[in-house]
């Protein structure tokens, strides 16, 4: 039986090759031969042991490669790799973090009901049903969840659920308008100017308007210019500046953001989390008002004075007419239909 034995290195890990019959056998310390020694310590010396205990007519003993045994994929497994896959990938901010969410809370689920180690297989739609179904969620939520586990996971169980559309939610208008906005500026200037553009110039807050730069206005400030991977239509879109946000406005480096500064944005969940403490303290908000409120009641403002569909569309910066008559419907105005509209 012919054999071989030579040394090697794996960046700054040491080890001893024995060959036989062609198929190599890698040690990091002489343990398999009773020796006390670490490659790391001296590598020449147990290749020589090694090389003795081959003489005297020792051999590696050949294991079961473990990596040969199949092992059924878990379902959290499986599910850990797509939300994964999705971090890599060219998605949004939000729906990498909702991926992220829906993981951690199956796996709290799981351990709880003891499926962790389950397969896909080993589930049923009850399981799926019983997890999206949960009571602290609501409707939405649980909406949400089974649209982003079908995104994540094709499975027939999945796309068996049905869960009605939660019913539509409305963005309650703001009535008066200067006397919340009033009320924000003592709580959060950064907070004020986000509602201030939400409602004059009718940028969606959470993206459109937190990452704003200078560079954006022009040199007098009269309009703002956003180009179609800055917004959700994919379109580009200019918006006109009223005069009284002009008048608190203090232009500053073009590549510097509004809000910070410097060349960053505020993170994502910066006004979520700006709202949610302001809506703490105050006592002029009402049900159903949202950051989205101002700019729902800016098109309100829009299609009352001007009675026109084309342009609250193109104010809104909607892909079409129709999303902007569901909008309409969705903001508590007379529902209108596209023949209704004025003639162009």
């Amino acid at each position: 039986m012919g054999y071989n034995v030579t040394t090697g290195r794996d960046g700054n890990r040491a080890f001893v090759n024995v060959f036989v019959n062609g198929k190599r056998f890698r040690f990091a310390n002489g343990k398999s031969i009773n020796v006390q020694l670490k490659a790391s310590e001296n590598l020449d010396l147990l290749k020589s042991a090694f090389e003795l205990k081959l003489l005297e007519g020792w051999r590696p003993e050949i294991r079961d490669n473990p990596k040969n045994v199949y092992k059924p994929q878990s379902f959290i497994e499986e599910l850990t790799d797509s939300v994964n896959a999705v971090q890599s990938g060219h998605y949004s901010y939000h729906h990498k973090r909702d991926c992220r969410w829906v993981l951690k809370e199956w796996k709290a689920y799981s351990n709880n009901k003891n499926l962790r180690t389950y397969c896909r297989k080993d589930l049923c739609k009850k399981d799926f049903l019983a997890f999206i179904n949960q009571t602290k969620w609501s409707k939405r939520t649980q909406k949400n969840v089974l649209t982003i586990l079908r995104c994540l996971i094709n499975d027939e169980n999945l796309k068996a659920i049905k869960i009605k559309r939660p019913a539509a939610t409305l963005h309650k208008p703001i009535k008066d308008v200067p006397s919340l906005l009033k009320d924000i500026k003592k709580f959060n200037d950064n907070l004020y100017l986000c509602c201030l553009l939400t409602y004059g110039c009718l940028l969606r807050p959470h993206r459109e308007v937190r990452e704003l730069t200078w560079g954006d206005f022009s040199d007098d400030l009269s309009t703002i210019r956003l180009s179609g991977n800055r917004n959700k239509s994919g379109r580009n879109r200019v918006v006109p500046v009223p005069s009284y946000i002009r008048e608190v406005l203090t232009p500053s480096i073009p590549d510097h953001n509004l809000f910070t500064g410097d060349l960053r944005a505020p993170n994502p969940d910066y006004f979520k989390s700006a709202w949610g403490r302001f809506k703490k303290r105050s006592k002029l908000l009402k049900e159903g008002q949202t950051l989205y409120s101002f700019r729902h009641t800016g098109a309100i403002d829009i299609y009352k004075r001007t009675g026109s569909i084309e342009k609250l569309k193109t104010a809104m910066g909607h892909s079409n007419i129709m999303v902007s008559l569901t909008y309409l419907r969705g903001l508590d105005v007379t529902e209108l239909e596209e023949e209704d509209m004025p003639k162009l």
